[in-house]
């Protein structure tokens, strides 16, 4: 006789009946019993159902043994000296469900990943130590419920997701550190992510023209595909859901490339289109590019300016996409691309002169860093940079690599640090609006008191700054503030309520410090 089953249920003499599914007989005397899994199939007997089950087993190791079973098997002496039946396979059955298919490797810097063969020796460090994914898993998730407990009601209430960034979600949490790259067209941006991956990914366009016409998010994947904007946005598990708010007319230049690569699988980079410059800024784009750029700057943990030793010309379209940054200075990287096509006496000039052209437009008094060098597969142009040059390059090279191979390092730390800045710029936006209400009248002349309130807002932000003692550079612009409140009611704000601002100083105060306290940062 055969059985079925995925494992053996426990032998007992002792099993009540009643606890155990109904057995059924069929008129070729078999005895069937389900066991949740499968049945098992035994010689009906005639015995009470403890003495049964017993009898069953002694059957089962009857013929594990190589016995033939037949009716008068029940007949025989030895049954009761048989050992307990036993289910061949079990073990290893056992053994294979408790595998852990991600495991942690400290060969890459402590991240979990599927064991592949392929090895990126940036991001190898023989001493990186061993790292529990809980050590990580706990302090993002201590994130996440403070954010929905105590930060997302305040931020709903004063509809901060309309002024200043949409609502978070558990995917913008869990996604993977960032790295987006902007510069005019042709300046290496492409290339640069073919050069760190050492290959070619879907939808990569090379050329001397403005190839790159749309916003490429390029991460890990199953397989090699590319997947269109309207599609990625709408998908729970990516953090592009806020994208949304840019229309369609964005959503169409917007496409995520995919494919398996172990880089990938710690960073994910974002190509955008050349910055337009002279004649063609007069060429409108079809949605808010600079705004998009500000959107992407929040949640990158790097941004990579790149030039071009021919096009060091800053226009007005780069100028407002470099202010879009501002609040993310210590993000910013300056990469001078391509500078082996010049020789070393024009190389100090180009130098010189694109910090002249930076110090106009950051507007810092600290000089900004800006590595040099050749980033695609080509070998160095020694000949017109000499041997000289040809190891300024590879230094400045390792220096930006060494950059983007503390990312990941850095990327809890990043997330607690977004949040933070997140939570001051929403108690300040609440205070705004609370402001702006208390300040309407009751009853008549509503109109006229909306349209002072926002001619005036420069005053009013001063005002809320005095009273509730705040920083004046964690206000937000005055201009774009003003143009979001051009389609709003002043009258249907709330007031500030005490509660929810005091709930969020405890989270910044209290709950945040003792989070990194139990979950110290692993890497330390």
């Amino acid at each position: 006789m055969g059985m079925v089953a995925s494992r053996a249920p426990t032998p007992s003499s002792s099993s009540a009946c009643p606890s155990s599914p109904a057995p059924t007989s069929s008129r070729s005397g078999l005895l069937r019993i389900p066991d949740g899994r499968g049945t098992w199939v035994f010689p009906n007997s005639s015995r009470q159902c403890s003495n049964g089950l017993v009898v069953n087993w002694q059957l089962v190791s009857l013929a594990q043994a190589g016995n033939e079973i037949t009716q008068d098997s029940l007949k025989r002496d030895d049954l009761s000296s048989l050992n307990p039946p036993v289910m061949e396979g079990l073990d290893a059955l056992l053994a294979k469900s408790k595998h852990v298919v991600k495991r942690v490797d400290p060969e890459i810097d402590g991240f979990p990943q599927e064991q592949s063969p392929i090895t990126n020796k940036w991001f190898s460090s023989k001493s990186s130590k061993k790292i529990p994914l809980t050590a990580v898993t706990s302090v993002i998730d201590g994130l996440k419920k403070l954010y929905i407990e105590k930060l997302k009601p305040l931020e709903v209430t004063y509809k901060f997701n309309d002024f200043v960034s949409p609502l978070l979600t558990s995917s913008d949490f869990d996604a993977k550190p960032m790295v987006m790259l902007l510069g005019q067209y042709s300046t290496g941006k492409t290339t640069f992510i073919k050069h760190l991956l050492k290959t070619s990914y879907p939808g990569a366009h090379i050329g001397p023209e403005p190839t790159t016409d749309r916003f490429v998010v390029v991460m890990s994947g199953p397989d090699e595909r590319t997947i269109p904007g309207n599609t990625i946005a709408v998908q729970a598990d990516m953090p592009f859901s806020g994208l949304t708010t840019f229309g369609t007319a964005f959503l169409s230049k917007f496409e995520c490339s995919q494919m398996r690569h172990p880089l990938l699988e710690h960073i994910t980079f974002v190509d955008t289109p050349g910055v337009l410059s002279g004649e063609k800024q007069r060429t409108q784009r079809s949605y808010d590019f600079t705004g998009v750029t500000s959107w992407f700057a929040a949640k990158c943990d790097l941004i990579l300016l790149l030039f071009d030793p021919h096009k060091l010309d800053i226009s007005d379209e780069f100028k407002r996409v470099i202010g879009s940054l501002r609040g993310h200075d210590d993000k910013i990287r300056v990469v001078l691309n391509k500078a082996d096509q010049i020789d070393t006496q024009q190389l100090m000039r180009v130098y010189g002169a694109l910090m002249w052209s930076l110090g106009k437009v950051l507007n810092t008094p600290e000089v900004s860093r800006v590595y040099i060098g050749s980033f695609n597969d080509k070998p160095v142009n020694e000949s017109a940079v000499g041997p000289l040059g040809k190891e300024l390059f590879e230094r400045e090279q390792d220096d930006l690599l060494s950059d983007l191979k503390d990312i990941p390092k850095k990327a809890c730390d990043r997330r607690i640090n977004e949040f933070v800045k997140r939570a001051r710029a929403a108690k300040i936006h609440a205070y705004i609006i609370g402001h702006l209400k208390k300040e309407m009248p009751t009853m008549m002349g509503k109109a006229k008191a909306q349209q002072r309130l926002t001619d005036n807002l420069q005053d009013e932000f001063l005002k809320v700054q005095r009273e509730y003692h705040l920083p004046a550079g964690d206000f937000p612009y005055v201009e774009h503030f003003k143009e979001v409140l051009s389609g709003y009611n002043f009258d249907k704000f709330e007031k500030v309520k005490p509660k929810m601002i005091q709930a969020v100083d405890d989270m910044l105060g209290y709950d945040i410090p003792e989070l990194l306290k139990n979950f110290r940062n692993p890497y330390e």
